[in-house]
């Protein structure tokens, strides 16, 4: 990259709104443990700043302020999202600048309106009062000890309208105490050269005020030209040093910046310094991850993580790639945590299942496997439907399995689920498990308001007359992906559960035909996993507690 960024080591800042404006993507709906999930993944990897969500739009993103207050952060920090004061709201009758404060977070983005066509014809406020609400609201947060950043919507729109304008909103967010400026391509259609110069023009232009406040300045691009990681890139080569994306470039219509593709491109090819670069060899790990919890199917195309990133189909290309695997490639795949193949014979993997197996503490010497036998057979098993990107219990499962002295604490030997539906009344299930346990076989029933959930109920009627330490293992999230759209209500499922105890969580999979066959697989993983962690030790309860056979 060229001009300012040339020989320069200042650092950027990441800032990540997957959790608020990602979540905006048609399609995606996140769960509150869902958004917890990420969060914590994007905390472990190292992310800086993480926006959580909008706490004056909707009780979900309360809830998830509510719980981040008993979590410990431990790289990141928390933003708050909201809009600046409504024109008739003096700042602290605002219900939504009060719900900012209440989240608690160290940061907190307050967006306003900077395009004239938005000021007259959107919020119907004339130009002086919209000035009035930005300086307001930045005021009233920043002097209550907030890290104020201001995201100006639709900058470059505003920018091109009455330029004037659009500057006279930045300098009211920066009288009034915000410490970040960031300029927002929000419809996404501004072409690379015009924004790298409206940004320098901005940035003079208010430097030279007289006494001007010295501040950060940011970037939020929008994908809808297809130019956003691009703008971002040459945002910062105009001396912005704060950028806003998303995991995957998820986001409303066309979506945002990549944060997968930013954050490679600054780490790998340029001088900058940015936080998570330590970890840049999990970035395909993260990227994915994400996808599933979202339950959106990764992306094999996409740049540095997807799975076709460095594939190679034979002819010149792939007989290159033998003899010298950077040929045909810009960086080496292992530093984002990818790999090089062929399409037709692909080459490695055993370091890639090595390596995921050390990450989860598995050691293979114990095992019965070696990395590559145990890459052969990870392939075999998702060429069948499996995942294991976001389901690593079942995984951890996997190897466990084979060791010379392993046995399973329990084993479901069969099943039955009933599904009923009278007139007039809610439909209701019935689950029969028949389940050994020390050579004992044990039958339970149990009803449930779907067959799921009766089967939940009746697998752990059963265990827990031998492992009452079950009782504190709760599913928390369930998701079905149909692989296979074609065979219509006959495709080919895989079902992935998240479950919590003692303040941990694990997912786990099943696939199959049947999606009560898979929802089952994925429910005894779970359970055994949770014994596995546990001890898996036999604490039997009283006989009088023991379930009578049916």
């Amino acid at each position: 990259m060229s001009g300012s960024m040339s020989g320069e080591k200042e650092p950027v800042l990441l800032y990540d709104t997957t959790l608020r404006d990602g979540a905006q993507r048609e399609g995606l709906v996140l769960s509150l443990q869902d958004k917890l999930r990420i969060a914590r993944a994007l905390d472990e990897f190292g992310m800086p700043a993480i926006e959580g969500g909008w706490p004056g739009s909707n009780p979900k993103d309360i809830e998830f302020f509510a719980a981040a207050k008993k979590i410990r952060w431990e790289r990141a920090k928390l933003a708050a999202f909201g809009s600046t004061r409504h024109k008739s709201n003096r700042p602290e009758a605002d219900p939504n600048l009060n719900a900012l404060l209440d989240a608690e977070t160290p940061i907190v983005t307050i967006f306003g309106k900077s395009w004239t066509l938005h000021v007259d014809e959107v919020i119907e406020a004339t130009r002086a009062e919209n000035l009035a609400m930005i300086a307001e609201s930045v005021g009233y947060i920043a002097e209550r000890g907030r890290e104020l950043v201001y995201d100006a919507e639709h900058f470059f729109d505003g920018y091109e309208a009455d330029s004037a304008y659009a500057l006279d909103t930045l300098r009211a967010a920066r009288d009034a105490g915000a410490s970040t400026l960031v300029l927002c391509d929000t419809n996404g259609g501004t072409l690379t050269n015009r924004m790298s110069e409206i940004v320098r023009s901005a940035r003079a232009t208010l430097a030279a005020d007289k006494g001007a406040r010295e501040v950060v300045w940011g970037i939020h691009s929008h994908n809808d030209a297809e130019l956003a990681v691009a703008n971002a890139l040459a945002a910062v080569d105009a001396g912005v040093r704060h950028v806003q994306a998303t995991i995957n470039g998820y986001g409303e219509r066309a979506g945002n910046a990549n944060m997968v593709s930013l954050m490679a491109n600054l780490a790998l090819k340029s001088e900058h310094k940015v936080a998570g670069a330590d970890r840049l060899a999990d970035l395909s790990t993260l990227s994915h991850e994400v996808a599933e919890i979202a339950n959106l199917a990764p992306d094999d195309h996409q740049p540095y993580v997807g799975r076709s990133a460095f594939a190679h189909k034979g002819g010149v290309h792939g007989a290159a790639q033998v003899k010298t695997p950077r040929a045909y490639q810009h960086i080496d795949p292992a530093l984002v945590g990818n790999r090089g193949r062929l399409v037709v014979s692909e080459l490695g993997g055993k370091a890639n299942t090595g390596s995921r197996a050390a990450e989860l503490g598995v050691e293979l010497a114990n095992s019965g496997l070696d990395s590559k036998t145990l890459s052969a057979l990870v392939k075999e098993l998702e060429a069948g439907g499996a995942s294991y990107e976001g389901a690593e219990a079942s995984f951890e499962l996997l190897v466990e399995r084979h060791k010379p002295d392993y046995a399973a604490p329990f084993k479901i030997m069969d099943f039955t689920v009933i599904v009923e539906q009278r007139e007039a009344a809610e439909p209701r299930a019935q689950a029969t498990v028949r389940v050994q346990v020390s050579g004992e076989d044990l039958h339970t029933a149990s009803d449930g308001n779907g067959p799921v959930n009766a089967l939940d109920r009746a697998l752990r009627k059963g265990l827990g007359a031998f492992y009452p330490q079950l009782d504190a293992v709760h599913l928390v999230d369930y998701k079905v992906r149909i692989l296979d759209g074609g065979s219509a209500t006959g495709a080919k499922t895989r079902v992935v559960i998240e479950s919590v105890a003692g303040g941990e969580a694990w997912s786990t999979m099943g696939v199959g035909e049947n999606i009560i066959s898979a929802s089952a697989l994925a429910l005894a993983d779970s359970l055994e996993y949770a014994l596995l962690k546990s001890g898996g030790s036999v604490e039997r309860r009283s006989e009088r507690n023991v379930p009578k056979e049916r």
